[in-house]
């Protein structure tokens, strides 16, 4: 468990109260290096079916848990989460999922068991709750391929877009490749801040970058279309990166790709027939894309080809 208090809370706080003029109060509740079921009730957890096994392995372990272990199913619920009931909490932030990534699929069902969970115990309605998706992390790949990470900040970008009253800050450029906890905490407090100040408070600013709407297959090339690129495309750096397209064959080769007004053509020459396309599609992606908000695109896929990490419970 990590002393002091947590910085991106801070970060958040502080934007918070630097444009609302009001005191924030923020309650520090986390544990690094822990996977959601221990941050949420037994009943809860009871009603999800992927979770059977790991229950019944809790209710008869074959061995004493270790002490003081974290990862115990329900485990922080119990003893850091239900004894803030009492308080009348405006929302939350979440900065969590590592833990998950070689479950990932379930993880669309459990964060939102989870959300729904602590929503329908503290009694206050259906709060705020926003996502930190996971910051970029290890070594850079040369070529496109699959990756449970990704598929982690999908069912937290599903999680975010699904659910009422939440919303995602998208951390892919805020990470470090040999750090697990990138030191621009920064960043994520404000990107999370912009939630809440549009969501919450009326306030007239942009909270997300671009997120993946639909796509139109044409001439041997893929146009894109986002939400929340009013203020515009860019591309940071030299030429847009971080694009990957296949076809039928769900071979992926890196793509050619440019702006076009507000959206985005991607064609490969090796892709005669394109069916589908990536884009930050890896645990730590070589991708520029932005709005004119200075805001870094959702990392998305347009297909719904099978998961790596399905069936993995």
């Amino acid at each position: 468990m990590f002393g002091g208090f947590s910085a991106a809370s801070f970060y958040f706080g502080r934007q918070l109260y630097r444009e609302l003029g009001v005191p924030i109060g923020l309650i520090h509740s986390s544990w690094g290096d822990t996977v959601a079921e221990a941050w949420t009730s037994l009943e809860a957890l009871e009603k999800m079916e992927s979770m059977k096994e790991r229950l019944a392995a809790l209710s008869t372990p074959s061995q004493p848990a270790a002490p003081a272990n974290p990862n115990i199913t329900t485990v922080l619920y119990n003893g850091m989460i239900a004894p803030l009931l009492p308080f009348a909490i405006k929302g939350a932030i979440w900065y969590q999922g590592e833990s998950n990534a070689d479950r990932a699929c379930q993880y669309r069902e459990l964060l939102p068991t989870m959300i729904g969970d602590w929503r329908k115990r503290f009694g206050v309605g259906d709060f705020p709750f926003y996502i930190v998706q996971l910051a970029a992390f290890t070594a850079r790949q040369p070529q496109p391929r699959e990756s449970n990470w990704a598929e982690l900040r999908e069912a937290q970008a599903l999680t975010a877009g699904n659910l009422i009253n939440c919303g995602l800050a998208v951390a892919i450029d805020l990470g470090d490749a040999k750090d697990i906890h990138p030191k621009n905490k920064r960043g994520v407090g404000v990107r999370l801040a912009l939630n809440a100040l549009a969501k919450n408070y009326g306030k007239r600013v942009e909270y997300s970058g671009p997120w993946y709407r639909t796509m139109r297959m044409k001439d041997g090339a893929i146009r894109l279309n986002f939400d929340h690129a009013k203020s515009g495309l860019i591309a940071r750096g030299a030429g847009l990166k971080g694009f990957a397209i296949a076809g039928e064959d769900k071979k992926f080769v890196w793509a050619d790709a440019r702006i076009d007004a507000k959206t985005v053509v991607v064609s490969s020459p090796q892709i005669p027939r394109p069916v589908a396309v990536r884009y930050a599609w890896d645990s730590n992606p070589d991708c520029n894309l932005y709005n004119g908000a200075g805001l870094p695109a959702v990392p998305f896929r347009t297909d719904d080809w099978p998961e790596i990490t399905k069936g993995h419970y």
